[in-house]
């Protein structure tokens, strides 16, 4: 294959990706990519998203077509400068070879677990040299929701992302449902692993057990990248939490999970489905009902870790979709001293639906 051509292909989101559909170019052939531009639309039976170029050139051809499916790897589109003939790109296309499912499934991150003292833990594991990034996710959610941000984040250092008890594939005993045992076990968790002087990445309930962390167990700490958390004042959307807990049927849950993006669209049928067989576990219900009843007591925000923050010394940015419907952007500017990023097109889940923009971010701070 050509030195001089570079291949745009069908990305892999998660481990159970397969395949996906090119719902849509935003892109035309003659135009100049720059890196991080979204050129495409998407869309799996999990989730829908766009698709950031990865490597800059001018758009050759597109070889993709809207509306048809292809496995991942497979060949959507071919950069190349203007002095490379279309006889070398026709030769380029026709002999690319897609790789076949399983292959490189070694590039992908790995479910593995680890005994602590809280239980067994599930998490996904990325190599990178440099410091480690560890991201910790929100109440209801699992590892797989930075599925969009492991990949990029293993380019300046180690990931390690986890289920925390009561969710995903970890333990669904939750012994201390409070903030200080969320902690508790994610610091076990680190220690299980020898992490030390990590990035600290966390999402809404993710966040706060983040800052709790970084203000009890400093030595574990190097930076806080904070995206819609919990934590930072008192208000939360209260009818989410208890929907979310409470829904037994489709029609329940989708509610509550369209408040999550801005996009209500992006809930698919195949996420609903996903939630509420997990909802379903032995346990599962248990540990939601205590976490949400000691978290946040009253439909409130229990811990205000605001203050001590602002006085302590290690490195925050916080990133929020100003169309959370679920914490208040304005919680925001709660730490003066933060670098704070507004994302104005996001909602709660800001590093799914701007994933481009989150993603350099997080490597900003862990850089």
């Amino acid at each position: 294959m050509s030195e001089r051509i570079t291949p745009i292909l069908m990305p892999k989101w998660g481990l159970s990706m397969r395949e996906g559909k090119l719902s849509a170019w935003h892109v035309e052939e003659g135009e100049v990519i720059a890196p991080g531009r979204e050129i495409m639309d998407v869309e799996t039976e999990k989730i829908a998203n766009a698709v950031e170029a990865v490597d800059g050139g001018l758009l050759r051809r597109k070889v993709g077509k809207e509306g048809e499916t292809y496995p991942v790897k497979a060949l959507l589109g071919v950069l190349a400068e203007k002095d490379v003939a279309e006889a070398e790109i026709d030769a380029y296309v026709a002999n690319f070879v897609t790789p076949v499912s399983g292959e490189d499934e070694e590039a992908a991150p790995t479910y593995l677990t680890v005994e602590t003292p809280s239980g067994r833990l599930r998490y996904a594991e990325r190599p990178g040299e440099g410091d480690p990034i560890v991201f910790i996710h929100g109440f209801g959610g699992d590892l797989n929701n930075w599925l969009f941000n492991i990949d990029a984040a293993a380019e300046h250092g180690p990931v390690y992302a986890l289920d925390l008890p009561g969710h995903g594939g970890s333990t669904k005993t939750v012994a201390m449902p409070g903030l200080a045992g969320l902690a508790e076990a994610v610091t076990q968790f680190m220690d299980a692993l020898k992490l030390k002087n990590a990035n600290l990445v966390g999402h809404s309930l993710g966040g706060a057990i983040a800052m709790f962390i970084a203000l009890h167990r400093k030595d574990l700490v190097r930076s806080l990248t904070l995206i819609s958390s919990a934590g930072l004042g008192e208000e939360i959307n209260a009818d989410y939490i208890d929907g979310f807990v409470l829904a037994e049927s489709r029609r329940d849950l989708k509610q509550p999970l369209q408040h999550l993006f801005a996009n209500p669209d992006l809930v698919s049928r195949a996420m609903i489905e996903d939630l509420l067989k997990y909802k379903r576990l032995d346990g599962v219900p248990q540990a939601l009902q205590g976490i949400a009843a000691t978290v946040f007591p009253g439909g409130k925000q229990g811990d205000a870790l605001a203050g001590d923050l602002a006085k302590a010394s290690v490195p925050v940015q916080i990133i929020w979709g100003a169309k959370d419907a679920i914490i208040p952007a304005a919680h925001a500017k709660s730490v003066p001293r933060a670098r704070v990023e507004i994302i104005e097109e996001a909602g709660h889940m800001a590093q799914m639906e701007a994933a481009g923009r989150v993603n350099e971010l997080i490597r900003a701070q862990a850089h």
